[in-house]
Order: structure tokens, then C-alpha cells, then sequence
């Protein structure tokens, strides 16, 4: 193969920001990139799509050093001085912004952006907090934002964060003419969110960056993206430029031209409520009563903090309960005996799969298995090894999970990947209650239509199944109806005619409501 050539790069009459040629990373037995080259030019915004297992992830993971690449590939990217450079420093060049964002949420956005800041002999002094203040105010203004530099990280809006995650980044930057890496920024964010984050994107690219933007929503790529890279298995088959497609184009080359489409509910719904809550309070939740069927699929909405993302975890038990009663079936469920939840037959999805959904460091198959080994033992209680394999592999193989290696550690996988995992380990239960938060946050839209068949195929077995997310088409989809969470209750039930995508948001708000805690400013380029 050729070996690159850095003068090639530099008498480009329009010399890119970054530019990566043949760029290939092999595990073994699975070939994770295959020589994909691309480009990024100074005032544009290029994303990047693709299903789980597509090779996003790998690619920002070597981009950003975690990974080493196969020989033969190279990275070049221009350093703020303008020089162009390769290998580790080309990566010294980029700023990335990972799905986590990296901040520590008990400390203040002042604190979060002085953390990566060189002082010198100042740092020996203390710190003048009525100029830091004004300076960390400042450079979030810079992207539309104005709320309480000092408010603790955790406090903010998911919106507030990413926009701290992408201020501290393009902080001190010399020249604007940067490389920016965004992957999955708009994962936690709901619409009026993200569009406040485009107008933070595209400021950064009219100052004259380069953006990668790494999305699995496919509306917000149509909508922001100046060019789109589209990878399938490792490989980089679609380049094309604004105007040149549409979603449905780009479902049809992530998916090879079979996404699917949303499984529709038409198995019967008993009669008598399986699940009953009632007075239930604990996190963001002040009371809420609710009753779900076998067969039902119930959603719940609701902004951020409205009580949405504490509901499961409450039933479950996971999260603490300050009061309420949950029955299911003839069954008390007591707060904090998981155990006890799991034995009534109760499944829970978390949407941090890392700290609560899953075991990161032990492999698929482990997982998978993991909440009911017993009927795996033989007489001595030792694992039937053989049949947690075949079993692990059945199931991964129902949800689609790529590549398709039980073996391999769950944390090695991409994050849409990993949420598939920890769907099937409660499917494989065939659970009464199947609690789902955020399913398929992080998941490309043909899995997507995978996981619902296989959530409406858990309710037509009989059960019950609650699904708190963010994303109002998936609501729309697959419930038979929807409860909308509003400071800590539920305000609003919706089904059949009423249950629309404006009605979910107007309920979710709320009419006459005061002015959100965070403010942004111009936001004309939304």
C-alpha cells in the first residue's frame, strides 16, 4: 500500500482540518474498520452514521488514541499553529467530546472548565472568583447559553452540560480553525434541547472549525449536517453532500435496504390490572397511582426531572422509595428487595446501563444470564457451560447484537450494542413486568424495530410493560397509551386519537407554564 504523503496533504489548494487514509482496526476475528478514508474541512459539519457494530465507535476510539490502528492507515490533522501533523500528535489536534462528556457533577461549571486550564504561577494563588465567574459566563454565552456558572454540573439541564463539555473543549483555543468530534451529543437531550445544541454546532463551525457529528437520529443529520459519512460494517460505503439525501436514503444505506418498521400492538389486553402502584413517591416522583394489564404497553413522558426517569426504578426498587405501595399479581414488591422483584418476575432496562444495567467487565454471555442461572445448573450445582452458551447466543442473536461474539467483554462493545445485551438478559426471564427505560437511546434505527418486535412479542406472552423514554416516536409507536409525568405526577393519560406527538409535548410543558430555569440566547441559527 502507498504510503501517505504529508505534502500531498499540504499543497491541497483547500487543505482539510483532518484526513484519515485507509484507517483499519482488527479484533480478533472481527475486523472492525476496514479502510476508511474521509476529510473535514474548516466551517463544515460532517456526520457520521451507521448501525451498532457500524464501526462509529472504533473510529473515535482511535481517533482519540484509545485505540491503535492496523499498519497501513494514517491520521493527519492541522495543529493550532497551523502546521500539519500525524500520528499522536494529530491526535493532540482534535478535540472529542464522548458520549459521557467527562465532566464531575458536583462541581461547578467554573470548576469543570478550569480543570484542563494551564495557570503557571498563577495556580499557586488563589483563584479570583468574580473573574472566573465572568469568564466561564462568557464562554458559554458563546454558544446561546446563560444560567449559573456556579450550580453544581449534576444540577443542569443535559442541554447546560453538553454545552459546558463543548465550551471547555474550544477552551484556549489560539486559532479557530479546530477539529471537534461530537459523538452521540443529542443521546440524553429532548427536542427543544437539541435544537439549542445545533445553534451551539453550528456557531462552533461558523467560526471556521471542523465538526464530526456522530448521531443515530437521522432527522437531526438531515437537518445540521453539511455532508454525511455512512459506515456498515466497518466500512465507509456513502459519502454525499447536503441536498443528495434524505432519511429514508440513509436508512436504506445503514440498514443495506432492510430497516423494518415498528411492530404494531394488535395481541389482546386482559381485562384485570397485573401491576397496581399506588401513592407511589421517591426521587423526582411527589405521588403517582397507576395500573398496567397484561399485554399493555403503558409509556410515560415528561421533560427532564418531571418524575419520567424515576418511575421504573421505583417499582423496581432500585431507587428509594419515601413512600407507596406496588403489587404485581397477587405479590407485594417490597423497596429495595430486588431480589424478591426479580423472583415476582419483573425485568428493568436502567438508561445507564453502566453503573446499574450490567456487569461492563464480565462478557455477553455472562450478562445475559446473569438474573437466572439456576435452571443452567446440574446436580452439583456447577454451570451447564454448553447451555448458557447456546442460550446467551440465542438471545443475542433475537436482538441483534453485532458481532455476534458471547465471549467478548460487554464494555468492548459499542453503547447501542451493550443496551441490546441487557434487553435480552430480562426477555430471557419472559418476565410479567418488563420495566424499559430509554430502550433504545443509542440504538440505530434497524435494531430499533427489532427491539419493539421484541418488546410487543414480551406483552402478547402476557406481559405488562412500562417504557419511560424521551423519544415521543417511539411512544407513538408501539403504547397503547401514554402517562405524562409534570413535576413529579401525572398530569395527563393519552390513547387512541389523543395521543399525539403535540399533545405529548404541550401536556409534557405544560400552557401557562413559568420560563425554564435555563435560558438560551439568540437562537436564530436553530
Amino acid at each position: 500500500m502507498r504510503e501517505p504523503s504529508v505534502p500531498e496533504l499540504a499543497s491541497s489548494i483547500r487543505s482539510p482540518l483532518l484526513q484519515v487514509e485507509a484507517l483499519s482496526k482488527s479484533f480478533p476475528g472481527v475486523r472492525a474498520l476496514d479502510e476508511v478514508s474521509l476529510e473535514v474541512f474548516s466551517g463544515e459539519v460532517v456526520a457520521v452514521v451507521g448501525h451498532n457494530g457500524s464501526g462509529k465507535s472504533t473510529l473515535v476510539k482511535v481517533l482519540a488514541g484509545l485505540y491503535e490502528p492496523d499498519p497501513g492507515g494514517q491520521v493527519f490533522a492541522r495543529t493550532a499553529e497551523g502546521a500539519i501533523v500525524q500520528g499522536s500528535e494529530a491526535r493532540d489536534a482534535l478535540h472529542i467530546i464522548h458520549q459521557d462528556l467527562g465532566l464531575i457533577g458536583n462541581l461547578s461549571t467554573i470548576e469543570n472548565l478550569d480543570l484542563g486550564r494551564r495557570h503557571g504561577l498563577r495556580s499557586l494563588l488563589p483563584a479570583p472568583s468574580r473573574d472566573e465567574r465572568r469568564r466561564a459566563s462568557e464562554l458559554v454565552a458563546q454558544f446561546g447559553a446563560s444560567f449559573d456558572v456556579r450550580a453544581p454540573i449534576a444540577s443542569l439541564p443535559p442541554a447546560a452540560r453538553t454545552v459546558v463539555a463543548i465550551a471547555r473543549a474550544l477552551d484556549g483555543w489560539t486559532r479557530p480553525d479546530n477539529m471537534l468530534i461530537l459523538d452521540e451529543p443529542t443521546a440524553t437531550l429532548r427536542g427543544e434541547e437539541v435544537a439549542l445544541l445545533f445553534g451551539a454546532v453550528r456557531r462552533t463551525a461558523k467560526g471556521g472549525a471542523g465538526v464530526i457529528f456522530i448521531s443515530h437520529r437521522l432527522d437531526e443529520v438531515v437537518n445540521l449536517a453539511d455532508r454525511v459519512l455512512v459506515l456498515r460494517d466497518g466500512r465507509l460505503v456513502a459519502a454525499l453532500e447536503a441536498g443528495e439525501y434524505d432519511h429514508e436514503t440513509l436508512v436504506n444505506l445503514i440498514t443495506g435496504g432492510a430497516a423494518g418498521s415498528a411492530a404494531a400492538v394488535e395481541h389482546k389486553i386482559l381485562d384485570d390490572p397485573v401491576l397496581r402502584v399506588r401513592g407511589l413517591s421517591g426521587e423526582t416522583v411527589v405521588r403517582a397511582d397507576l395500573d398496567i394489564r397484561p399485554g399493555e404497553i403503558v409509556g410515560v413522558s415528561g421533560v427532564v426531572g418531571s418524575g419520567r426517569e424515576a418511575i421504573g426504578g421505583l417499582i423496581f426498587g432500585a431507587l428509594r422509595r419515601t413512600s407507596g405501595e406496588v403489587e404485581l399479581g397477587d405479590r407485594s414488591l417490597p423497596p429495595g428487595r430486588l431480589r424478591a422483584a426479580i423472583a415476582a418476575g419483573v425485568g428493568y432496562v436502567p438508561a445507564d446501563r453502566h453503573s446499574a444495567g450490567a456487569v461492563m467487565s464480565f462478557s455477553v454471555r455472562e450478562n445475559v444470564t446473569l438474573p437466572q442461572l439456576r435452571p443452567l445448573r446440574r446436580r452439583l450445582g456447577r454451570l451447564d457451560l454448553r447451555q448458557e452458551r447456546r442460550e446467551a447466543i440465542s438471545w443475542l442473536g433475537r436482538v441483534g447484537l453485532r458481532p455476534l461474539v458471547p465471549e467478548r467483554a460487554l464494555s468492548l462493545f459499542s453503547g447501542g450494542n451493550q443496551q441490546k445485551a441487557v434487553l435480552a438478559k430480562w426477555l430471557r426471564n419472559e418476565p410479567r413486568l418488563l420495566l424499559l427505560d430509554e430502550p433504545t437511546q443509542g440504538v440505530d434505527v434497524g435494531a430499533k424495530a427489532s427491539i419493539y418486535e421484541l418488546v410487543v412479542g414480551a406483552a402478547g406472552r402476557g406481559a405488562a410493560v412500562l417504557i419511560s423514554s424521551s423519544d415521543t416516536e417511539e411512544l407513538l409507536s408501539i403504547c397503547n397509551r401514554v402517562l405524562v409525568f409534570r413535576e413529579g405526577e401525572v398530569v395527563a393519560t393519552l390513547e387512541g386519537e389523543d395521543l399525539t406527538d403535540h399533545r405529548l409535548v404541550m401536556e409534557s410543558l405544560g400552557l401557562g407554564r413559568a420560563g425554564a430555569e435555563i435560558v438560551f440566547g439568540d437562537t436564530e441559527d436553530c
